[in-house]
């Protein structure tokens, strides 16, 4: 029995849970996000998202990966930020910024984080 919980422990790692935004969300100004965003991983794949429809600090995306499947999702947008599915979009200054994403290997369950500057085009 020692055996199965030794497995499982293995399997989880100890991080520090990151804290909590204190920020409320607030307005942005549409004509600094909405656009099509344009960028390449270090493994040479391209994507590329459309931020369209911001209101306040809601916004629709539509995101696509090399030959991957378009993906559609509503965002909210605070701190010069949002998250898509596994990805997180930071924008450092208007018109540019980096997308970081989660990609999770399915054969051995390892995880990898691919970071990418990204241009407002």
């Amino acid at each position: 029995m020692g055996d199965i919980f030794s497995v499982l422990a293995a399997g989880y790692t100890s991080k520090p849970p990151t804290p909590p935004s204190h920020t409320t969300y607030v307005p942005v100004d549409a004509t600094q996000w909405e656009g099509t965003w344009k960028g390449t991983y270090s493994t040479g794949e391209k994507f590329s998202f459309t931020v369209s429809n911001v209101e306040g600090f809601r916004a629709k995306v539509r995101y696509q990966s090399g030959n991957g499947p378009i993906k559609f999702q509503d965002v909210l947008i605070k701190d010069n930020a949002f998250r898509m599915g596994d990805s997180k979009f930071l924008m450092s200054k208007v018109g540019h910024g980096t997308i970081k994403t989660v990609v999770t290997n399915p054969a051995t369950g390892q995880s990898t984080l691919n970071s990418a500057p990204v241009d407002r085009v």
